[in-house]
């Protein structure tokens, strides 16, 4: 098998996903435990849950009041249910700040992401970007936090304006979505291990874990080359039988 070569598991994503950060420490969670996990690769998809969201970069939109009138529920009834997500965020190291988050749409956010991930340091980027927004309460609608929080992981800001202004990154995120939809993906995170097992939501880690012992074992027997005859050859000696 070439060393080169890696189990591809991917993610469709969005920054503004809760369960989508979740689901990454569940899956981090799960390839801690697994034995091969440096024959891992994970990359991550984009997807936007509110890709029609017209954003005013100077106003600071209030995320409990935009998701009440998104699901014409109350109020009182959108806390409690991000009330139950930041205890399930707690449970595995997270600290989510709904209060202070702003809601923004994440298609420049994307655009750099793809920027990042040529650059090797796209998994750096994500997580940043998920601090910035559920932890930090960070403005990720306005172009210079998310410049400075590209540069923090290793990005220039000639970098940012190429995947701003660069017609291929905006395709780049189009193309992502597209594929989604192509493989029936409604919903996000969803993970794809070896384009043959889905798993879709914010999965406990022994899933994951189940998930890549069996498409390790799978990967693993279809990249081991299979000779299914022998017959007359010569060796690097040169002896010939």
């Amino acid at each position: 098998m070439s060393s080169t070569k890696k189990l591809h598991v991917e993610v469709w994503s969005d920054i503004v996903c809760p369960f989508c950060y979740i689901g990454k420490r569940y899956y981090e969670k799960a390839l801690a435990d697994f034995s091969q996990s440096a024959e891992v690769e994970l990359e991550f998809k984009s997807f936007q849950l509110d890709a029609d969201f017209v954003q005013d970069a100077t106003n600071k939109y209030n995320l409990t009041d935009a998701l009440a009138k998104k699901y014409q529920r109350s109020i009182e009834e959108i806390k409690a249910m991000q009330q139950q997500i930041t205890e399930t965020a707690k449970s595995v190291g997270l600290d989510f700040n709904f209060d202070a988050s702003i809601r923004f749409n994440t298609y420049n956010a994307h655009r750099i992401i793809h920027i990042a991930k040529e650059k090797g340091i796209g998994n750096q980027l994500i997580e940043a970007l998920f601090s910035a927004y559920f932890t930090k309460g960070e403005n990720l609608g306005d172009s210079a936090t998310l410049n400075e929080i590209a540069i923090n992981i290793g990005l220039t800001t000639e970098d940012v304006q190429q995947a701003l202004t660069n017609d291929s990154y905006a395709y780049k995120v189009k193309q992502d979505i597209q594929e989604a939809a192509n493989i029936g993906i409604s919903g996000v995170p969803f993970f794809v291990f070896n384009r043959k097992y889905g798993v879709s939501g914010a999965q406990p880690p022994q899933v994951f874990l189940e998930t890549l012992q069996k498409s390790y074992l799978e990967w693993q027997q279809t990249e081991a080359l299979k000779i299914v005859s022998n017959g007359a050859a010569c060796d690097i000696s040169g002896n010939c039988d």
